[in-house]
């Protein structure tokens, strides 16, 4: 993708995102965020053919970057440019969220948020998997494989919600603590 194309891209992205913090997504327009991003519908549908794909692509992009992230343990940029990054993947993935790149936080309690939250815990899902779930379980092995990584990746989403909810006061060391708490035992 050239230049151009991204540059346009990250306006219709940005158009979108905004219009997401002040209404619903289900209320938001083509034309409202066209009109926003300032490109015109033909420019839009070369992008993408719905306002569902965009949605999609969006969340993809966002949340794909910090699961992403999250694996690459060498990476430098944001809380970890002086190297310290932490052990703990569930850790890493919450001090990313605390960092808030692309208003990830008010995504995750706008309006639609549902829609987002859904995307998110599908995204965690693969990181679950291959993080706790396919390295050797102790215990629980009677316990479907899917039951656990739904199970994990739904306490996380709701433990993100809770903190979100409550201004983020605990850190993401002490919210990685309470989690471990609560899953080791199945694993």
């Amino acid at each position: 993708m050239d230049r151009r194309q991204q540059k346009t891209r990250t306006a219709i992205f940005s158009a979108f995102t905004s219009l997401l913090a002040k209404k619903s997504y289900s209320k938001i327009t083509v034309q409202e965020i066209i009109d926003s991003a300032n490109v015109g519908r033909t420019t839009f549908y070369a992008h993408f053919e719905t306002k569902d794909d965009l949605l999609k692509e969006l969340c993809e992009e966002l949340f794909g970057h910090i699961i992403s992230s999250t694996l690459d343990c060498t990476h430098t940029h944001g809380l970890y440019s002086d190297g310290n990054v932490p052990e703990s993947v569930f850790c890493h993935l919450l001090q990313h969220l605390q960092e808030n790149d692309n208003n990830i936080i008010g995504l995750l309690s706008c309006e639609s948020s549902e829609i987002f939250l859904r995307f998110f815990k599908d995204s965690l899902n693969g990181l679950v998997s291959s993080q706790f779930i396919s390295q050797n379980r102790k215990t629980n092995t009677h316990i479907p494989q899917d039951f656990l990584i739904n199970h994990i990746s739904g306490s996380f989403v709701e433990m993100v919600l809770w903190w979100i909810k409550g201004r983020m006061k605990e850190t993401p060391e002490e919210l990685d603590q309470y989690l471990r708490a609560v899953i080791e035992p199945v694993l």
